[in-house]
């Protein structure tokens, strides 16, 4: 990217990921659905130290790949179009922001694709610089000290998620032969499983809560999430896609793929601990969504309650609860994204967020009250939308663990609708005023990325079975490694 002249810059990003979406929709069709992980690539790294360069895809990986592989191109698309033409300057940076959406393209990838526990680290943190360039160089006001405290936050976390890592990787060297590397220490998944397993419950406690720190953080979670909704406000709106709609989903995997497993006996003994974190997440977020006055702030905070309930459907620890966060995961994805973008596209035209200057679009604007509208209904979880099916499973995996915290995680159905639906009313409906009433509909280019979203919504929304297909035996995989020691 740092070849090319500035004015290419975007054609250019948008082409390379396009040609990643074709090669991982062609993996998809090769994808043979069971619980084993496909497509190895497996080289020695550091073999002093048991590091190896380790990646691989299995029905939980595959499906992130997918989503951030649709995503991405959809947030280049919807980039402005000041960054690849106008001003020399501009135009010059437009390479750096495009360089930058694809490095951390090829992070988040590697997150969810990796099977060694280092590689997985490394991957982990060389997601964090892109986004924090990305929101610190094309932020808003007070960029500087909001990506700062968010920088810090995740950095932190991070850092105790290596002294976890670490400290079963030491005890991979007591494996016997054939289950590590006969005496020798090894980072690798399967070993880090085995050796996590055989500690007592106070060890796996302490790692237990090093990684889940690191992992609530990135999500976030209540209490962890207070980095989250200044950054999402601040950040570039393809800033603000990238982490809601990918970035969040590496604190759910790595709750589901590093967690879960690694540490059985500390899931069991504070896992009920995470998920009254995560409902209270849920009842929080909802309820400071409702008094928001800014859009962006509010599909922030509904960000946090949706994540809440899919970190609370994981630590469930059911088959449905899992099946759930899955397809959550997807659908948050998606609708996020094009919330985001709805956002942005009344910003570019009203300069404002503000609920209270809008209102009346619905009257100029046919092909955006109705995109508005698809979105909106997935992200409440109505029938046949994508929403819905990760919703009800998850609801039905918390149930399973707890009738009365179902009922609580249960809530955010309805608070849901209420901040969502408050919101389209304010901006869409009743009257124009002096702002909204030169509001222009759609142009093409935005409907070449509302267009592919509403259609996603609709289309796992009525038929998900293949999704839940594809993620079923790798989630029967992790559920059965967790009941083990019970």
């Amino acid at each position: 990217m740092l070849l090319v002249k500035p004015r290419q810059a975007k054609g250019i990003a948008l082409g390379a990921a396009i040609i990643e979406l074709g090669i991982s929709v062609f993996a998809l069709t090769q994808f043979q659905i069971n619980a084993d992980a496909q497509f190895m690539f497996d080289v020695a790294w550091v073999q002093s130290l048991g590091i190896h360069f380790k990646v691989a895809m299995d029905g939980i990986s595959i499906l992130l790949v997918l989503l951030t592989t649709i995503l991405v191109p959809l947030i280049i698309s919807a980039s402005s179009p000041a960054f690849s033409k106008g001003e020399e300057a501009k135009a010059e940076r437009g390479v750096a922001f495009y360089s930058l959406i694809l490095l951390m393209q090829s992070a988040l990838i590697g997150v969810f694709t990796a099977m060694d526990g280092f590689l997985f680290y490394i991957f982990w943190e060389l997601a964090l610089i892109p986004i924090w360039f990305i929101c610190l160089l094309w932020g808003g006001e007070n960029r500087a000290k909001i990506t700062f405290k968010f920088f810090i936050y995740t950095l932190a976390g991070s850092l105790l998620m290596l002294v976890g890592l670490i400290y079963v990787y030491l005890h991979t060297n007591s494996l016997p032969d054939g289950e590590g590397w006969g005496g020798a220490r090894t980072f690798d998944i399967q070993s880090l499983y085995i050796a996590g397993a055989n500690l007592t419950s106070a060890e796996q406690t302490w790692i237990f809560w090093a990684l889940f720190i690191a992992f609530a953080i990135k999500m976030p979670v209540f209490p962890f999430h207070t980095w989250q909704p200044d950054t999402y406000t601040v950040a570039p709106t393809q800033g603000t896609m990238l982490l809601s709609g990918i970035m969040l989903k590496m604190g759910t995997y790595g709750v589901i793929r590093w967690l879960l497993p690694v540490v059985p006996l500390g899931v069991q003994e504070w896992g009920n601990t995470a998920m009254i974190l995560s409902i209270v997440g849920i009842l929080y977020a909802s309820i400071i969504a409702i008094m928001q006055k800014d859009f962006k702030r509010l599909i922030a905070y509904s960000s946090i309650a949706h994540v809440g309930l899919i970190s609370a459907g994981i630590f469930s620890l059911t088959i449905q609860g899992l099946q759930g966060a899955m397809m959550q995961m997807l659908a948050h994805g998606i609708n996020v994204v094009g919330l985001f973008y709805v956002a942005d596209i009344i910003f570019s035209r009203t300069n404002t967020n503000e609920l209270s200057k809008l209102g009346g679009i619905r009257n100029i604007t046919p092909w955006f009250a109705t995109m508005f509208m698809v979105v909106l209904l997935g992200s409440v979880a109505l029938p046949l939308t994508n929403g819905f099916i990760g919703e009800f499973l998850l609801i039905n995996g918390i149930y399973q663990y707890d009738a009365w915290m179902a009922t609580f995680a249960g809530l955010t159905v309805i608070l849901g609708a209420v901040y969502m639906l408050r919101s389209y009313q304010k901006i869409m409906l009743g009257e124009t005023n002096a702002l909204t009433a030169t509001f222009t509909d759609l142009t093409f280019n935005e409907k070449a990325v509302l267009v592919p979203i509403v259609i996603l919504i609709i289309a796992t929304g009525v038929y998900p079975k293949p999704l839940l297909d594809i993620a079923g035996p790798a989630i029967m995989k992790i559920v059965e490694i967790i009941n083990v020691p019970a």
